[in-house]
């Protein structure tokens, strides 16, 4: 049997503390998969939760932490047609990617343009994605129309926004929790037009002065319990929420229908991570997201839309970057790369 290291977590859950890069087994391509020797990886709140197991990975996929990555194809699993051994790509995995070696489906990865870094490629991913997701096939976006955004400053959060700006919203607010955070979210291209801090502020009133009273026609929220109620307040007539995470609880206590059948509002909850091959394989071959990802710089580049990288640590030091995340420090996307 083949080994690697990878990310292992000691009796297989618990606190940051339990995470450790210990040997497992290599894994082997099956049919239309290639076995890619992993650079970096992103995070995501899910590894979090699934280390704690809250959130654990859909059945048949690896156990171990991380949807996104970044490196290069080492080996062809039968009926692969689309990449070659050498190609750098970048792409999604139901879990897998803390580790030196993953088997990813060959529908799901994607070139790496030269001008991006292995660190950049990593953090688009499960970002950009599930933006494409909520902002286009869900929130049915359409050129003039007005957003609210929540969990701004986080990884998806920025790519949400720059989403909708670059495809015609006439304003995005933004929600985040401190001032430094705010005023990135306002001060890169294409990012929030109005914001506001949910610790302080009721954001349904920064909603409605923005638009003139007439409310958002598209929510997209990762926050759930604690902002439904100014969630709806905040919608317009036909608007629409996408629900893809629920960070504050699940149960609300009390909930008025009449403004949900007075403004005619759609509701559509979301994971990426549980859905099918064909679905996410869909949505990354679709033009709109093919041409969006076409776009993407660094922060120092010119794109419509850059990736943010709040930080890159180590693998070895993936204790830290656990503890960074949880402690909402980020700004942008936390990024390992394997040494």
């Amino acid at each position: 049997m083949s080994t690697m290291r990878a990310v292992l977590i000691k009796d297989d859950e618990g606190p940051i503390e339990n995470l450790y890069i210990g040997e497992t087994e290599k894994p082997v391509p099956m049919e239309d998969q290639v076995l890619v020797k992993v650079v970096a990886f992103g995070l995501n709140r899910m590894d979090l939760l699934q280390r704690e197991r809250k959130y654990p990975p859909p059945p048949g996929t690896s156990t171990i932490l991380g949807v996104e990555f970044s490196g290069r194809v080492e080996y062809l699993g039968p009926g692969v047609t689309k990449w070659s051994t050498g190609d750098e790509v970048f792409g999604l995995s139901g879990g897998g990617a803390y580790a030196e070696y993953i088997a990813a489906h060959q529908d799901l990865l994607i070139r790496k343009p030269p001008h991006l870094s292995w660190e950049e490629a990593a953090g688009i991913p499960e970002n950009f994605i599930t933006a494409q997701q909520a902002v286009i096939l869900y929130g049915e976006l359409k050129r003039g129309d007005d957003v609210l955004v929540h969990a701004g400053a986080s990884g998806v959060g920025i790519a949400v926004i720059q989403m909708a700006r670059s495809l015609g919203a006439r304003s995005v607010t933004a929600t985040a929790s401190t001032k430094e955070k705010l005023d990135f979210l306002l001060s890169i291209p294409n990012g929030a037009t109005e914001v506001a801090n949910y610790k302080t502020e009721d954001f349904s009133k920064t909603v409605k002065n923005a638009t003139g009273g007439k409310g958002v026609d598209v929510v997209v929220d990762f926050v759930g319990r604690t902002h439904w109620e100014k969630n709806i307040e905040s919608l317009a007539v036909d608007g629409r929420m996408i629900i893809l995470a629920i960070l504050s609880g699940s149960v609300v206590p009390t909930v008025d229908l009449g403004p949900i059948l007075r403004k005619h509002l759609k509701i559509q909850g979301s994971t990426l991570r549980s859905r099918s091959l064909e679905y996410q394989s869909n949505l990354i071959n679709s033009a709109p997201f093919q041409e969006v990802v076409s776009k993407i710089t660094g922060r120092e580049g010119d794109g419509q839309a850059r990736i943010y990288i709040h930080k890159v640590f180590p693998w070895t030091e993936i204790q830290k970057a656990h503890k960074e995340m949880s402690e909402n420090k980020n700004i942008g996307k936390i990024v390992c790369r394997i040494s």
